[in-house]
């Protein structure tokens, strides 16, 4: 909600949706805004209660989601995506990430994490990085006050999607200097 007050920069369109906290809604609902408005980057955003940084996640995993989510289920197989691959990287390098956004000085910790925790932000993370082919990030934020505000995670989110963005960009001008030589 802070992020979407802050907005980004000028040339980007933001989308701010409420994931609910359900399997069976998440394997619905991710396809969905990938299919609605073919975006460049997904960032979701979740808050841990075992978070004391804003934490950048390198990958999702498949297998072995055994907690119930708000509707008491869990997936049988317990997987986001039966045959899919047992892990997903970001195509974003969120070590470049860290590294920039830790430089702007911001009152703000920033970790890498490559276990998003196998429950719904992890099995959200994959289905998103399935869909996209890796064109997702998942940050993991601290509750409110423990020890960031709203006002200061809003500003990080806000630095860490730019940082992605540009970095995104950039890797994606190499990827099309090599395809025309």
């Amino acid at each position: 909600q802070e992020l979407e007050k802050l907005g980004l920069r000028d040339d980007v369109d933001l989308h701010v949706y409420e994931v609910p906290v359900e399997y069976q809604t998440v394997q619905r609902l991710i396809p969905a805004l990938w299919k609605k408005h073919s975006p460049q980057l997904v960032v979701h955003v979740g808050v841990s209660g075992m978070a004391t940084t804003v934490t950048l996640e390198k990958c999702g995993h498949n297998v072995g989601y055994k907690g119930l989510d708000n509707c008491r289920f869990c997936p049988g197989s317990q997987c986001c995506v039966e045959g899919g691959p047992e892990c997903i990287d970001s195509i974003i390098d969120m070590d470049t990430v860290c590294k920039r956004v830790s430089a702007l000085g911001l009152d703000v910790t920033v970790t890498i994490s490559k276990d998003a925790g196998r429950y719904l932000c992890d099995f959200t993370y994959y289905t998103s990085l399935y869909q996209s082919r890796g064109r997702s990030a998942f940050v993991h934020v601290p509750p409110l006050g423990k020890p960031y505000t709203a006002e200061q995670l809003g500003r990080a989110l806000q630095a860490i999607i730019e940082e992605m963005l540009d970095v995104l960009e950039h890797s994606e001008d190499k990827i099309n200097c090599q395809h025309e030589h």
